[in-house]
C-alpha cells in the first residue's frame, strides 16, 4: 500500500511538471484534472483497504532529503483516515474542475500547481519524520499560495495572497520549533524516536501550544484566521473547495498526530486552551458568516466555525484521556474526525455550488442574485442538500458528528477536575449557539441566492451549469446523505485510527438494528438517521398529498404586498442585509458592528443613507498594531546595513557567545 501511495504522489508531482509545457489549454485541463482525479481515487482505495483490513503500519525510507536522515514515509490507520478524506475531496474537485476549468480566465496559472498541491498534501499525511513533514507542508503552502494568486491583476487578490504567505510562514516556523523541541538535543527527527522520548509537562505544554499556533494558523483558529476569509474567495472555486475542505484537515491531521501520537499523554489543564479556542472559534466564525454578503466569503467564515467544532472535540478528547477515560476520549475524538470528514463533503459541495453560480451569473454577492431555483434547478437541489447538511439538520451527516460531540459534552460530569466540569458545559453552550447561528446563516444563504425573484439581469439570464460540475456535486451530495443515514459504517471504518492513538474505540455500530447509532449506552442515547429519513419522507409526502388533495385548485395571483404598497421591484425583497440585521444588532459588541443612518430633515432633497460596517477585532486590535510595530523595528534596524567591519565582527562574536550559552543551558 505504501508503495502505491508513493507512486501516486510521484505521478501527481510529475503531472505538475508536465503541465508546464502544455499549450492546448482544453486538452491540458482534461488531462491534468482527469489524471488527478484518478490518482486521488487510488488514494481513497489505499486508505479504505488499510482501514478495512486493519493492517499494520507500512513504512518506507526514500534516500532523498537530509544525507543522514532520508525521507521516512508511513501509512498507519490514522494516516489512512486522512488519505480517504484527501482522496475523496481531491477526486471530487478534479471532476468538477474538468467543467469549471473551461470558464477559468487563466487556466495555465492553475494547472501546473494543482496536482502538485494534491501530492504535497498527501506527503504531509505520509511523512514519518519532521524534515519530510515540514518540507511537504511548505510545498503545500507555496503551491496553494500560487493558486490563490491566479487572478493577480486584482489588488484584493494580491493582498490576500500576501497575507496568506505571511501567515503560512508563521505557521511553519511554529511547527519547526515544535518538532525541534520533540526531537530534543539528541536530534531524533523520526516520529518513532519522538514517541519514545521523555518530556517534562512544561515541554509537552509548550509543544502543544506551538502546534496550536502552527496547525491552527493553517486550519483557521481564531485569532489566526485572518487570511482565510480573503484567500479562499480569491482562489478559483475548485481550489477554494480543496483549501477549505481538504487543506484545513491536513492541518487538523498534523495536530492530531502530535497531540495524540507523538506526545506523551498530556496533563488535563493542557486541554483547556484547545477547548476554549475551539468553542470561541466556532462562535466567532459563524457570526461573521451571518453578517457577510459575499457567497464565498460566507463559506470561508463557516469553515472557521467548523474548524472550531473540530478543535473543541479534540480538546475534549485530550481532557478525557488525561483522566484515564479512554472510551469517552474515543467518543470525542471520533466526533472530531467524523466532523472533519463531513465538513470536507458539504463544504466542498457548497464551494462548487458557489462556483457554478459565479460561472452562470458572474456575481458572488448575495444581493445580486435571487430566483436561481428556476434557472438552475439541479444546482439548487444539490445546494439544498449541502445547506441542510452544514446546518446540522437530520438526517444528513452534519447532524451526526455534532450530535456525537454533544454526547461527549454530556459526559463531562464524569471528569474529576471542577474547572473542566464548569468549562466543558460552557463550551457546549457556545457550540449549541454556533449550531443555531449556522442554521440561520444557511437559510439566508440558500434563500437569497435561489428563492424569490432575480435582483439583476445576470441572475435572470443564468443557465444551468455543465455536466461535469453537476456530477461532482451530485457525488458529494450523495455521500452527505449516506454518511447521515448509515453513520455507523463510517464510525466503524475509522475505529482502527482511534484505537491506534488511544488504545480504545467506540462500540461497534454495524450490527445495530435500523442503522441505529449508540455512542455510549442504548438506555442513555441512540439515534437512527435511517428512521429519521423514513419519518421525514412519510410525513412530508403525506403533508404534500393532503395540501394537493384538499386545497383550492384555482390559481390566484395578486401584486406582492410591500407595507401597503404593491411594488414589483425585486429590490423590495428581503436581502442579505435584511436577514442579518437582527443578529448583527444583538451581537454587535462581538463583531464591532456599527450602523450609520443619515436622514435629511423635512425640505432637504438630499438622499437618505444607511451604512453598516463590521470589524474583525483580531485584525484591527492585533495584526494592524503588530504590523506597525514590525515596520517601526525594521526602520530602526535599517541602520545595521551601514556598520563598519569591526562592528559587524563584534555582532558575529556576540551572536556566537549567545548561541553557545543557549546550547550549554539546553544540555
Amino acid at each position: 500500500m505504501i508503495a502505491f501511495a508513493v507512486c501516486s504522489v510521484l505521478c501527481l508531482l510529475g503531472l505538475s511538471l508536465a503541465a508546464i509545457g502544455m499549450r492546448d489549454i482544453r486538452a491540458a485541463s482534461a488531462i491534468v484534472y482527469g489524471a488527478s482525479g484518478v490518482l486521488c481515487a487510488g488514494l481513497v482505495v489505499v486508505g479504505l483497504r488499510v482501514l478495512a483490513t486493519q493492517a499494520d503500519a507500512e513504512s518506507m525510507r526514500v534516500p532523498v532529503g537530509l544525507p543522514w536522515l532520508g525521507a521516512h514515509l508511513q501509512i498507519d490507520a490514522l494516516a489512512a483516515v486522512f488519505l480517504v478524506l484527501l482522496g475523496t475531496g481531491g477526486a471530487a474537485a478534479s471532476l468538477y474542475a474538468i467543467g469549471y476549468g473551461r470558464h477559468e480566465h487563466a487556466p495555465l496559472r492553475v494547472l501546473p500547481f494543482y496536482p502538485g498541491f494534491l501530492g504535497a498534501m498527501t506527503l504531509v499525511v505520509l511523512a514519518a519524520d519532521a524534515f519530510t513533514f515540514l518540507l511537504s507542508w511548505e510545498v503545500m503552502s507555496l503551491l496553494s499560495w500560487a493558486m490563490v494568486l491566479t487572478h493577480h491583476r486584482e489588488e484584493e487578490t494580491r493582498s490576500a495572497a500576501y497575507l496568506y504567505l505571511v501567515m503560512a510562514s508563521l505557521g511553519t516556523m511554529m511547527l519547526l520549533l515544535a518538532f525541534g523541541l520533540m526531537a530534543g538535543a539528541a536530534g531524533g527527527y523520526e516520529f518513532a524516536a519522538m514517541r519514545e522520548a521523555e518530556r517534562s509537562p512544561g515541554v509537552a505544554a509548550l509543544v502543544l501550544g506551538l502546534m496550536m499556533v502552527g496547525a491552527g494558523s493553517k486550519a483557521g483558529l481564531v485569532p489566526l484566521h485572518v487570511w482565510l476569509p480573503v484567500a479562499h474567495p480569491a482562489a478559483p472555486s475548485h481550489v477554494s473547495a480543496l483549501m477549505s475542505g481538504v487543506m484545513t484537515k491536513v492541518a487538523v491531521y498534523g495536530f492530531v498526530r502530535v497531540a495524540f501520537d507523538l506526545l506523551d499523554p498530556v496533563v488535563w489543564w493542557m486541554s483547556v486552551p484547545v477547548i476554549v479556542a475551539g468553542a470561541g472559534t466556532a462562535v466567532m466564525g459563524i457570526l461573521f458568516a451571518n453578517v457577510d454578503a459575499d457567497a464565498k466569503r460566507i463559506l470561508a467564515y463557516s469553515t472557521i466555525e467548523n474548524i472550531g467544532v473540530i478543535f473543541a472535540a479534540l480538546g475534549l478528547a485530550l481532557a478525557f484521556r488525561a483522566n484515564g477515560m479512554d472510551v469517552l476520549a474515543a467518543l470525542a475524538l471520533t466526533a472530531g474526525l467524523i466532523h472533519a470528514m463531513n465538513h470536507m463533503l458539504f463544504k466542498s459541495l457548497l464551494f462548487m455550488v458557489a462556483g457554478a453560480v459565479l460561472t452562470a451569473t458572474g456575481r458572488q454577492d448575495l444581493d445580486a442574485l435571487g430566483g436561481l431555483i428556476h434557472r438552475m434547478p439541479k444546482t439548487a437541489l444539490l445546494a439544498l442538500v449541502g445547506v441542510t447538511a452544514i446546518a446540522a439538520l437530520p438526517p444528513l451527516n452534519g447532524f451526526v458528528s455534532e450530535w456525537l460531540l454533544f454526547q461527549a459534552v454530556l459526559q463531562s460530569p464524569n471528569l474529576t477536575q471542577p474547572g473542566l466540569q464548569f468549562l466543558v458545559p460552557a463550551a457546549g453552550g457556545l457550540l449549541a449557539l454556533a449550531a443555531a447561528l449556522a442554521a440561520a446563516c444557511f437559510v439566508r444563504f440558500f434563500g437569497v441566492i435561489f428563492l424569490g425573484r432575480p435582483r439583476t439581469n445576470m441572475a435572470r439570464d443564468a443557465a444551468e451549469t455543465d455536466r461535469w460540475s453537476l456530477a461532482a456535486m451530485a457525488g458529494l451530495a450523495l455521500l452527505c446523505v449516506l454518511a447521515g443515514v448509515v453513520p455507523g459504517l463510517l464510525i466503524d471504518l475509522i475505529a482502527p485510527a482511534i484505537d491506534l492513538v488511544l488504545g480504545a474505540r467506540m462500540p461497534a455500530q454495524a450490527d445495530n438494528a435500523w442503522f441505529t447509532l449508540v455512542p455510549v449506552a442504548e438506555v442513555q442515547s441512540s439515534y437512527s438517521g435511517f428512521l429519521v429519513m423514513v419519518f421525514v419522507a412519510i410525513s412530508g409526502g403525506a403533508a404534500a398529498a393532503a395540501v394537493y388533495r384538499f386545497s383550492s385548485r384555482r390559481t390566484r395571483r395578486a401584486p406582492a404586498w410591500d407595507c401597503g404598497f404593491p411594488d414589483a421591484d425585486p429590490i423590495t425583497q428581503y436581502g442579505a442585509g435584511s436577514f442579518a440585521q437582527p443578529i448583527r444588532r444583538v451581537m454587535a459588541p462581538m463583531i464591532a458592528a456599527r450602523e450609520t443612518v443619515i436622514m435629511p430633515p423635512p425640505g432637504d432633497m438630499g438622499p437618505a443613507r444607511h451604512s453598516v460596517v463590521t470589524e474583525d477585532l483580531a485584525w484591527t486590535r492585533l495584526y494592524l498594531p503588530l504590523s506597525a510595530l514590525v515596520g517601526l523595528a525594521a526602520t530602526r534596524l535599517n541602520a545595521l546595513q551601514f556598520l563598519t567591519i569591526r562592528r559587524y565582527l563584534a555582532l558575529v562574536f556576540a551572536s556566537l557567545i549567545l548561541l553557545l550559552t543557549g546550547l550549554t543551558i539546553w544540555n
